[in-house]
């Protein structure tokens, strides 16, 4: 009797399983791998180049953003100096003191002390300079941990869409989104809704519709729940007048805008989506 149940409840699983496509079960895979092995930040300094200028010389350091438990083979880099490290170090010692007193930033190389050997051994104390600095909860979940990754490239990409170079400044925030996605978990619930908002920008300026409306979307989700409220109306605004464009039923979006300009009455922000981002970096 137990053998017949024990086949019964194979027969149910089998049956279950042979129900669901090949990409829900790679899905559902996924997830428990996932659970079975926490999400953790993992960095690789791969490579450095050597910059000179009339009056100086510096090395400049290629930085992976990784994270594992999540079948994460998507490498996305950035580069920095020593200096950014320093200043990311001084930054923090200033808010979290205790937490980092066993862990240290490597001594800046003297003078004329470029050998590849130095400069190897220099990428790799940086490389567990970073892994100690994110094994810390407190620093991992800190604004200033995830800007030192993000906001020179969002400063440049802000720039460039300024000086109208959309093409330039989208690739750009493209690069920051994917980075803001890696670290995400540890951050605010609110980390990419600004770079959401240029990509829209970027794209709806590049008569890119689709993809407009798709990063307008993605952000307002966020925006409704946890703000910043500034976003909200004109990200409905945006979306109301592409999907109007791209034949999308737009009903329910101007509900929405009509009753946030009831509920904000004489204080309503007339400022378009697009002002609102180049605004915030001035």
């Amino acid at each position: 009797m137990a053998q017949e149940e024990t086949r019964g409840a194979h027969s149910q699983d089998s049956a279950l399983c042979s129900s669901l496509t090949t990409a829900e079960l790679q899905h559902n895979w996924k997830e428990e791998k996932s659970r079975e092995r926490p999400l953790k930040l993992l960095f690789q300094l791969p490579s450095h180049r050597e910059t000179q200028t009339v009056f100086s010389r510096h090395v400049v350091f290629q930085v992976v953003v990784m994270r594992s438990g999540s079948f994460d083979s998507h490498r996305v880099s950035v580069e920095r100096r020593y200096s950014d490290f320093s200043k990311l170090h001084q930054t923090l010692l200033q808010e979290f003191n205790e937490e980092l007193d066993e862990i240290s930033l490597p001594p800046k190389l003297l003078t004329g002390n470029f050998s590849e050997e130095c400069l190897l051994e220099r990428r790799r104390a940086l490389q567990n300079y970073l892994s100690a600095l994110s094994a810390n909860p407190c620093v991992r979940r800190c604004a200033h941990f995830a800007d030192f990754f993000t906001d020179p490239e969002l400063r440049k990409a802000h720039s460039l869409l300024r000086a109208g170079q959309f093409h330039s400044a989208l690739e750009m925030l493209k690069l920051v989104l994917q980075i803001q996605e890696k670290l995400a978990p540890w951050q605010s619930a609110t980390f990419a809704v600004h770079t959401l908002a240029a990509l829209a920008v970027c794209h709806r300026d590049l008569d890119e519709e689709e993809q407009a409306y798709a990063a307008a979307d993605r952000a307002l989700l966020t925006v409704r729940q946890y703000g910043p409220s500034q976003y909200r109306g004109p990200l409905l605004q945006l979306l109301v007048d592409v999907g109007f464009s791209l034949g999308r039923r737009v009903a329910q979006l101007q509900d929405e805008m009509l009753r946030l300009r009831e509920a904000q009455r004489g204080r309503v922000d007339t400022r378009s989506l697009k002002e609102i981002v180049i605004q915030s970096f001035v």
